[in-house]
């Protein structure tokens, strides 16, 4: 019986016998026939029962595990809480809040006794069952591939695996052998209510579904088999994009490259993005129609340059930077020029002003405007300007935005328009407009840095004297 178990277990388990092993026993003929098919197969264990109190005579469950565990020679321990209590507070269901609970005990369990994984007996019912649930909530290629034989959920262990050995078999094989091996499963009278979606997929669903295909379920199997190679490939795909794309990577945020995200598959675009989501909220249910909203923004760019996302998680981009954040993050402020205060400093020649995180601003007069011209021709450094003396009326200063301003920029022949839609035009990082440095001369926006001058304070064949001035970027410290 259970034909080549052993072989599942070194191989898809990737399990060896010399560490224990914690195998969750619910009293089910799925446990027992796992708990007593890993005794057989010579692996030390450690009975886990955790009671749901859900049901009036779970107890006896415990009770019953606990016993069959001794008589076994196994080590048990029992544990429980109020799931349906659990379930409120958290504004969970009751299944979720009922895995949550016992998943957390199973891998505390297996960290206190330095177990190599927590063994749950998950059989080919459970994962046609599963992968249902997943189609019917539209997911993807992860949800549709369904359980795999080991994993890690990193919600609850960043390092210990969940194995499943007994994916591949039925659970009628299950009833068999805890028959053949004298064992008695407990009746669990919750896996017949109508309440829980799996019971009901169980119960109503697939008979359904078996009168258009008897072999249904083995359909179902043989297909996760088969997209558990497709989404294998996929994730080498992924890993391979993530590590082009990926630029920075915080418990908060997480960077990339906009424009080799953008170059992207929109496949690829999708798991992306929902990766870094996940590694931000590990476990999160991240539905189709969010990588859409996310997608969308990446290769859409217009006005908007941000889109929320699930959970507080937002996604915006700013200076070919793509950034998935949480709401608590803090992001940097010094990759621009920005003004420490909203106050108005007056321009010196020669001078040098302070601005914030190390910027600075320096202004100088140019005595040779042939120089000058040829400089500025040249220039390919927009955080720095060469202007016309004479057209410039004192004082000269350097301030920030303020309602109603207008702005001449260079090409547009004297035309002006508002300055909120040139930072908009120029795709100015929304969250640095509003303390971006500019150079005026009297009321008149004579410069914008990063960007352009005003087109009337522009070098001429006619100009005599050269006024130049820069925003210098602070010296990047090398450790």
């Amino acid at each position: 019986m259970l034909e080549n178990f052993e072989a599942v277990l070194r191989e898809d388990c990737q399990l060896v016998k010399g560490r224990p092993i914690v195998v969750g026993v619910s009293g089910g003929p799925d446990s027992l026939c796992l708990m007593e098919a890993l005794r057989q197969a010579g692996y030390p264990l450690i009975v886990a029962h955790f009671n749901h109190q859900l049901r009036s005579d779970s107890a006896q469950d415990a009770r019953v595990v606990e016993k069959t565990a001794t008589r076994l020679m196994l080590g048990s321990v029992i544990d429980g809480a109020d799931v349906r209590a659990y379930a409120e507070e958290e504004k969970l269901s009751i299944e979720e809040a009922a895995r949550n609970l016992r998943y957390r005990f199973l891998f505390e369990l297996a960290r206190a006794r330095n177990a190599q994984a927590v063994a749950v007996g998950h059989t080919a019912d459970d994962q046609v069952e599963t992968v249902l649930m997943h189609f019917l909530r539209g997911s993807g290629l992860a949800g549709l591939k369904g359980m795999l034989s080991r994993s890690v959920i990193e919600t609850f262990d960043a390092e210990i695996p969940i194995v499943r050995p007994l994916l591949n078999y039925w659970r009628e094989e299950t009833v068999l052998f805890c028959s053949a091996n004298s064992l008695r499963p407990q009746y669990d009278a919750s896996n017949d209510s109508m309440n829980f979606q799996r019971n009901r997929i169980r119960h109503l669903l697939l008979p359904t579904l078996e009168s258009y295909n008897p072999k249904f379920r083995e359909a179902v199997q043989r297909m996760a088999q088969a997209l558990k190679s497709d989404y294998a490939f996929l994730n080498e795909a992924m890993q391979f994009s993530w590590e082009h794309c990926l630029l920075e990577m915080g418990d908060e945020e997480i960077v990339f490259d906009l424009e080799r995200l953008a170059q992207s598959s929109l496949g690829l675009q999708r798991n992306l993005l929902k990766q870094a989501m996940l590694r931000l909220r590990p476990g999160m249910d991240v539905a189709f129609a969010t990588l859409e909203r996310a997608v969308h923004l990446i290769n859409h760019p217009g006005p908007a340059t941000r889109v929320n996302l699930k959970g507080g998680l937002y996604l915006f981009v700013e200076l070919q930077k793509a950034y998935v954040c949480t709401p608590d993050a803090k992001l940097a402020f010094n990759l621009w020029p920005q003004m420490l205060t909203d106050q108005s400093y007056d321009v010196e020649l020669p001078g040098q002003l302070e601005l914030a995180a190390g910027w600075k601003f320096t202004a100088e007069q140019w005595r040779i405007p042939a120089l000058a011209q040829e400089e500025a021709q040249n220039n390919e450094d927009q955080f720095q300007v060469w202007l016309d003396a004479d057209t410039l009326t004192e004082p000269l200063a350097l301030r920030v935005r303020r309602p109603g301003d207008q702005f001449e920029p260079l090409g547009m022949d004297g035309h002006t328009q508002k300055l909120s839609d040139f930072m908009v035009n120029e795709k100015m990082p929304q969250r640095a407009r509003e303390h971006w440095p500019l150079l005026t001369s009297g009321d008149s926006i004579v410069w914008v840095p990063g960007y352009r001058p005003a087109h009337s304070h522009r070098l001429t064949e006619t100009t005599q004297r050269v006024l130049y001035f820069a925003i210098v970027k602070p010296i990047e410290k090398i450790e």
